[in-house]
């Protein structure tokens, strides 16, 4: 039962999730933490970071560890089946139909309009990511050594360009160190 599950919530969130993996994760963690309760927000968070150590897209990673944690390889094989399905179907349609209509000014439109909804996709994992899970020394008590390894890798990333493989090896390191 759990296959079938799992099969219509990453089908689910393949057809809805537009915008990348990244925009994907808070529909991920809504339906994997909070609707069905497969999981913890911690461990979602452990899987996330996981996820986003290995290589490939985020969500295919995500998806595929999750459907693992809930009913083993097989559960692996549909979660990450079921989440590129969607996309697959669509690319064969979409591409047609905009090859033939490539120049029409209500499909620029369309996409103007979407590029909005993809930004608050992102957002929104981020700030579903700002949980006690991740920043568990934040308060006044303590050191705030998470908000610290945030704020300064998010400067780097933003303002000097830093390439985010040196910032996830820096953060790793720093996170042994001082954790």
């Amino acid at each position: 039962m759990d296959l079938i599950y799992l099969s219509y919530v990453f089908f689910k969130i393949g057809l809805f999730g537009f915008g990348g993996g990244y925009a994907m994760i808070s529909l991920i963690q809504h339906e994997v933490v909070d609707n069905y309760g497969w999981m913890t927000s911690q461990s979602f968070a452990d899987i996330l970071a996981i996820s986003q150590m290995t290589p490939g897209p985020i969500s295919i990673n995500t998806a595929t560890y999750v459907g693992y944690t809930v009913a083993g390889l097989s559960g692996s094989i549909i979660a990450t089946l079921a989440l590129c399905l969607p996309s697959i179907l669509m690319m064969f349609f979409v591409i047609r139909f905009l090859f033939k209509h490539k120049d029409n000014k209500y499909i620029a439109y369309i996409f103007s309009g979407l590029k909005p909804a993809v930004a608050g996709l992102i957002l929104a994992a981020a700030l579903l990511l700002m949980n006690k899970e991740n920043f568990s020394d934040v308060g006044l008590d303590n050191k705030n050594i998470s908000i610290i390894i945030c704020a300064s890798t998010f400067m780097a990333s933003l303002f000097w360009k830093v390439n985010p493989m040196i910032l996830i090896a820096v953060s790793g390191v720093a996170g042994f160190l001082l954790f």
